[in-house]
């Protein structure tokens, strides 16, 4: 008779075989990597088949536990080198399935990136910036919304002129008990008296900005873009204004020796004022600056009047200075052949890729003002 304990060593074997050789076959015919490890949780897991039996070890004599453990062992390498090949093949597989499924087409073309381009306004802001910021000039700002004495008084402007009436200006409703209602700026001299008031001379500034005129054609349009200057000291004369003027003009439109002309004109803020011509051409429909006998006004100057200097706090005895102001739209038409002002506020893609400016085409006057 064989003793009980060799009895229960064979049970085992029998047991370690069968699990054995199920295991392997539901390895084999695992169809995806979840249930493949399903297989691998019911067998190695810690309440496998397999770990169970190894938990069983303790009952057995130390001859036979050795002997049954590594048969367990043996089984638990097997398995688990079954699964590991069946996981690679199934991963395989399924990789396959996603490259066959999100196969793409590189002959296709690319979609087409849409780039965005630099306004000519704001280009041409950056290229006058520029050009008066090397000239010792620094950048002032005010709001768009102006008091009436601010945008009127303070320069001088009579209560009877045209400038002042509803058909040329954006009023704004009164505020509180106050009865000049507030206006959007019809220029950015503004800027000028505010500075003249928070600073003391000598000044020499340049104010960019939005204005607002009721005004509409193809060469005006409600919203525009000024740029005025002001230079403030003790010995500013007539001279510098014309040097400061004629420096400018050259280098925005990159023109040596362009001629000009200095027509005496009235502005309320300035005495004596002038209006500023330059020499072009406008021969085949093209114009060009520089050449030929027609002339074009381009901007507006004078000596600062002696009340706009006394409305700013300073005293007209002591100080002089002059001012200028031109339209940064026109002068953007002008340097790059722009036919309607209107077309500025269009938002047409098409006229924005045509004449608009890459980001990193930033004017200086060392690397060019132009593309």
């Amino acid at each position: 008779m064989r003793p009980l304990c060799h009895v229960w060593t064979l049970k085992m074997q029998d047991q370690i075989n069968t699990i054995r050789d199920d295991v392997l076959a539901q390895v084999e015919s695992a169809s995806d990597l979840k249930g493949l490890d399903d297989i691998r949780v019911g067998a190695l897991g810690k309440k496998g088949q397999i770990t169970g039996l190894m938990k069983q070890l303790g009952g057995l004599d130390p001859d036979q536990r050795r002997e049954v453990g590594q048969e367990l062992n043996r089984v638990k390498d097997a398995v688990q080198a079954a699964i590991d090949s069946r996981k690679f093949d199934l991963e395989r597989a399924e990789l396959n399935h996603r490259l066959e499924a999100e196969r793409v087409d590189v002959s296709l073309p690319p979609r087409p990136e849409l780039q965005g381009s630099v306004h000519p306004v704001s280009q041409v802001m950056d290229e006058i910036v520029a050009i008066f910021c090397e000239m010792g000039f620094s950048v002032a700002e005010g709001p768009d919304i102006e008091g009436d004495w601010l945008n009127f008084g303070a320069l001088n402007i009579p209560d009877e002129h045209p400038a002042r009436q509803e058909h040329d200006t954006f009023y704004l409703p009164a505020q509180g008990d106050d009865e000049a209602r507030p206006v959007l700026r019809t220029h950015t001299s503004p800027v000028q008296v505010r500075h003249m008031l928070s600073s003391q001379p000598p000044i020499r500034i340049i104010a960019p900005g939005r204005t607002y005129r009721s005004d509409s054609d193809m060469t005006h349009t409600p919203m525009f873009h000024q740029v005025e200057g002001l230079v403030i000291d003790e010995i500013t004369h007539m001279g510098h204004l014309k040097g400061c003027l004629r420096d400018f003009v050259e280098a925005f439109f990159q023109v040596d020796n362009v001629p000009m002309r200095f027509r005496p004109s009235y502005f309320p803020f300035t005495a004596p004022s002038m209006e500023i011509d330059i020499g072009c051409s406008f021969k085949g429909g093209e114009l060009k600056i520089g050449e030929g006998d027609d002339w074009l006004e381009i901007l507006g100057s004078g000596m600062v009047h002696p009340n706009v200097l006394r409305n700013g706090g300073i005293d007209p005895d002591k100080y002089q200075g002059f001012a200028f102001g031109m339209g940064i739209d026109r002068v953007a038409m002008l340097k790059y052949g722009i036919p309607d002002l209107r077309s500025f506020f269009d938002s047409d893609l098409r006229w924005l890729r045509h004449y608009g400016f890459r980001a990193l085409d930033v004017p200086t006057l060392y690397g060019g003002l132009a593309r």
